[in-house]
């Protein structure tokens, strides 16, 4: 999937459809003098509705239809004919999108199932036909109800990648290298700084009995949170991973203090990112001993978990991956070599953070009618 294939953050208009009008009209016929009413009632408009789509990954869909309209119902007719209802408008979306209204910021809605549908607009009633008004001591009424208006709104839509490992680290850290190891994405790898610009998923296979799905985040850089480098436009999809897997390679000047910076980074963006697991990987490690990886661990928190890996020569991939399904599980598919690390800091999670962030980019304008 290329950059211009990704898109997280749209704003659309949605507007539902009126209702028709009831029919005033009575009764024509040869031999049927003074028929009486038969005006038909009006049909409804139709719903705006989301729906749950897992087959969908971005927002890309909806990039040129920035205007989401529902059919109108249609006015009844003579001979009790009702009008036809409005067809409803369904906008499938992704899971983990988040709905804002645009104008107020309130949330709306958000979408975390296959197939999960919700109404966000209702169409207008079809107004009565005069029909429905006769009675004994009104034979002939001549009105007749219109229909209902529709409903309008500008909505926000936020793509929040669900995944269950999130992958961070600073630019050219080895994320993409690592999840194209672990999986089978293909994201692109170079060897310059900010190569990802778009998030990557992958389905990482554990000893082929099971498997969790792996996100990597485009890089971060100190000072994120503040709008420095690619500022907050991704940080949005960590604040659903279960687990973050802190990659710091081993040919860093300070180990810890680069994880301490990744850390205080998603801390000052959502404080509730604190309370998430977590597991440092040390990567690039192929060349490393064993004296210099003692020095390093005297450097790491006494309570994070840490293994070394290397992307190039699979060195530790695998306990990786083992230990990152103890932690999203509490258990193991099969016992790995036993690994040396710390005592891991078993922690709840935070609640999830729905508030609406202002990042529009300057491409995403307001829909104008």
């Amino acid at each position: 999937m290329s950059e211009s294939n990704f898109v997280d953050h749209l704003k659309i208009y949605a507007r539902s459809g009126k209702g028709g009008r009831g029919s005033v009209h009575f009764r024509r016929e040869k031999y049927v003098p003074k028929g009486g009413p038969d005006g038909g009632d009006g049909g409804d408009g139709g719903n705006v509705i989301l729906r749950g789509n897992r087959n969908c990954w971005t927002l890309l869909h909806l990039k040129f239809e920035r205007h989401i309209l529902a059919g109108h119902g249609e006015n009844g007719s003579g001979r009790l004919s009702k009008g036809k209802n409005g067809e409803d408008r369904i906008i499938e979306l992704p899971l983990g999108t988040v709905v804002f209204d645009s104008e107020t910021g309130e949330f709306v809605a958000e979408i975390e199932h296959h197939e999960q549908e919700i109404v966000i607009l209702h169409g207008g009633r079809g107004g009565k036909g005069n029909n429905f008004f006769k009675s004994a001591t009104n034979q002939a009424p001549k009105y007749a109800q219109p229909g209902e208006p529709y409903q309008e709104r500008r909505i926000t839509l936020q793509l929040k990648l669900l995944a269950d490992a999130g992958l961070v680290g600073f630019p050219n850290a080895g994320k993409s290298t690592l999840l194209s190891t672990l999986s089978a994405a293909r994201p692109k790898i170079a060897d310059y700084p900010f190569t990802t610009l778009e998030p990557s998923l992958g389905i990482v296979d554990v000893r082929g009995v099971n498997s969790f799905v792996m996100a990597d985040i485009p890089g971060i850089i100190e000072g994120a949170s503040e709008g420095k480098g690619l500022g907050l436009r991704f940080l949005r999809h960590i604040e659903r991973n279960s687990i973050f897997i802190f990659l710091v390679p081993s040919d860093s000047a300070d180990v810890g203090k680069e994880y301490e910076i990744l850390l205080g980074e998603l801390v000052k963006y959502n404080p509730d990112l604190l309370g998430k697991r977590r597991i440092l990987a040390i990567s690039k490690s192929d060349m490393l001993d064993d004296e210099l990886r003692s020095a390093m661990l005297k450097e790491l928190p006494e309570t994070l978990p840490h293994v070394f890996i290397s992307s190039f020569s699979k060195e530790g991939t695998e306990t990786l991956k083992d230990l990152i399904w103890r932690e999203l599980n509490g258990t193991i598919v099969h016992d790995p070599e036993p690994i040396v690390r710390r005592p891991i800091d078993v922690r709840t999670f935070g609640p999830e953070d729905d508030c609406l962030y202002d990042d529009f980019s300057e491409d995403e304008e307001d829909v104008k009618l």
